[in-house]
């Protein structure tokens, strides 16, 4: 009996991801309207965090991930499809899937932003065939209308991460990381 809730919920989070990442009324084709998802993704950060202005003219490239949803009971996964930037010139499709098991329920969507602050780490990423956010990616999750600290703006960290817009619901704290991979069309 055990089993078979394990497995329900395990099909029950697939449906939901399967169903939050079509709806929501975002377009997730990248040939239909891709590109207008990361430029008001990129947007609307810069207009709420004037601070990720800085954070971008010195990165020396940009993964956008748009929207990513996250959810799970007990079982959880996140979801997301974005574009590395280089120049302001998007040269790759990513998507970014991740996996836990822990004390959660519910679900939530958000926009992330990842920072290649030096050379040697976007070429990390983009080597990669599956590279995972950890300890060298530090990460800000400013609240609306706030800055980002300080500290993340002057931070020697290779990798920088802000998370916005996000919106939903999801309690419990687990251990993940996140694994992005190069999408080829």
């Amino acid at each position: 009996a055990r089993a078979d809730a394990s497995t329900a919920s395990c099909f029950s989070l697939i449906a939901f991801l399967a169903l939050a990442c079509c709806g929501g009324g975002r377009c997730f084709s990248m040939l239909c309207c891709f590109g207008s998802s990361i430029s008001d993704s990129l947007e609307d950060m810069f207009q709420n965090y004037p601070d990720t202005q800085d954070l971008a003219a010195k990165s020396n490239g940009m993964l956008v991930m748009p929207l990513v949803t996250k959810g799970g009971f007990l079982l959880g996964g996140s979801f997301g499809r974005g574009a590395l930037l280089i120049n302001n010139t998007v040269v790759d499709y990513y998507s970014a899937t991740s996996g836990n098991v822990g004390l959660q329920i519910g679900g939530q969507q958000f926009a992330h932003v990842l920072f290649f602050m030096t050379e040697d780490a976007l070429a990390g990423f983009r080597r990669s065939p599956g590279w995972v956010g950890g300890a060298d990616v530090e990460y800000a999750t400013p609240e609306r209308g706030k800055s980002v600290r300080a500290q993340t703006l002057t931070s020697l960290a290779p990798v920088i991460g802000v998370v916005f817009a996000q919106s939903g619901l999801r309690l419990g704290a687990t251990l993940e990381g996140t694994k992005y991979s190069r999408i080829i069309p």
